[in-house]
């Protein structure tokens, strides 16, 4: 019995998937939960896994190409069994979304949509003809000549009278090729604009969007503009932090862990969270939840975007833990390899983008937690102590808050602990 293979929801949050490498090819066996695909989500590149047994009859959706949740990309079944029905609908669906792979598909989607049961989404070579029709030129709707806007844009980098035009589109509708065809052929030019400025292909790149940026965009317009942001900014005095840190790693070195001032940071903000509950918060709706536990989300950079693993109950976590617990899940970010419940549940999450010489800056909440921290560069900077300039190794850190959970008094006083955690390692035990 043929069974469809469904894009499906590899993350909790995952909308649509990008089809990054098949791992079988038509006409293999496949085995009922045999790995067929690699996934990329919004998150993490994912395992897709086959549900029925028989060949890998058909593929519709391409590498490259995305597809939302629930379409059909291929049909596992036998040898001889007919597969038509189940090619001609989803197929054209999901060779649809395939056509959102690269910028040069989406253009050629506009110009000549294709076959509902193509496997990959054709290029603009393949969609065009091998040889243009003879047609009169396109006709005028009242004073609008029927052209595609591709057409249009093109036809003025160029030079070209639409009117004399002969359009092979539906309708006799002027695309692409068309204008492509006349340039090389010599159709009479329209008069250029005399002061206007034109791009090139070579004076730009168009980059698609991955399946990261796509929800991290989304998020960022559901946080900045429903979430009524303010911030709190303090220097932390790092002198006896850069002391306890040489200390804690000689101590360390024999077990090859070596302690960051990130993995100081996170230890010191699970224990002021854990002083300060109304911060270590989420906001539902109509109401607020308050966790008695501390699961720290950690932004990491990766090539599309960030991702935040989180550090599970890094209250009760000693340094030897959370430095290569952080490290682990960083290497694996990068490698896009985390599962889902590694990089969601956190509820306070921290930023620190020090490493690149940041002296300060803010960051965005991610709901519905009700806050994170930006963390700055340890710097040599110069300050007044009893009245004497010295230099000492400073950090800001700015708590971003979402007013409808945190009031500026109760995000003041974290950060004041936190600033004396860190200033002063001792007070963690007062």
């Amino acid at each position: 019995m043929a069974t469809k293979v469904h894009m499906e929801a590899l993350s909790p949050t995952m909308e649509e998937g990008q089809l990054v490498k098949w791992l079988k090819s038509e006409g293999d066996d496949v085995s009922n939960g045999e790995i067929i695909a690699e996934i990329e989500t919004d998150k993490a590149t994912m395992e897709l896994v086959a549900r029925g047994d028989g060949l890998l009859r058909k593929i519709l959706l391409g590498e490259g190409g995305t597809a939302p949740v629930g379409a059909v990309i291929a049909v596992i079944a036998g040898a001889d069994e007919d597969i038509g029905e189940f090619v001609s609908g989803d197929g054209a669906a999901a060779a649809g979304a395939a056509a959102t792979a690269e910028p040069e598909t989406k253009k050629a989607a506009e110009e000549s949509p294709p076959e509902p049961e193509s496997s990959t989404p054709p290029t603009a070579e393949e969609a065009a003809p091998v040889s243009p029709p003879d047609e009169a030129p396109a006709t005028e709707e009242g004073d609008r000549i029927k052209a595609s806007p591709l057409a249009r844009r093109l036809a003025e980098e160029e030079g070209v009278e639409l009117r004399d035009v002969a359009g092979s589109g539906p309708g006799g509708r002027i695309i692409k090729r068309d204008v492509e065809r006349a340039a090389r052929e010599g159709v009479p030019a329209a008069a250029p604009a005399a002061a206007a400025f034109q791009l090139s292909e070579a004076d730009y790149e168009d980059v698609p969007l991955t399946q990261m940026r796509k929800t991290i965009a989304k998020r960022l317009v559901e946080s900045i503009g429903p979430v009524p942001h303010f911030f709190l900014t303090v220097d932390v005095d790092m002198s006896r932090a850069v002391a306890a840190r040489q200390r804690i790693n000689a101590m360390l070195e024999r077990d090859g862990i070596k302690v960051s001032f990130n993995d100081i940071v996170l230890k010191a903000t699970a224990m002021a969270l854990k002083k300060h509950p109304d911060c270590n918060a989420h906001w539902r709706g109509d109401h607020v939840r308050r966790f008695n536990r501390v699961h720290l989300g950690v932004a990491v950079a990766i090539d599309d975007g960030l991702i935040t693993p989180v550090v599970r109950d890094a209250h009760l976590k000693g340094l030897s833990q959370i430095s290569p617990e952080v490290r682990e899940l960083a290497g694996r970010a990068r490698d896009k390899k985390l599962k889902p419940d590694e990089y969601m549940g956190s509820t306070f999450s921290v930023s620190n983008l020090g490493m690149f010489g940041i002296e300060e800056f803010t960051g965005v909440i991610n709901p519905p937690e009700a806050g994170i921290l930006a963390v700055g560069a340890v710097e040599e900077r110069p300050v007044v102590i009893d009245g004497r300039i010295e230099a000492r190794p400073m950090m800001k850190i700015t708590m971003s808050c979402d007013h409808r959970v945190i009031d500026g008094a109760q995000g003041s006083r974290f950060l004041q602990t936190l600033q004396a955690i860190l200033e002063e390692p001792l007070a963690a035990l007062v």
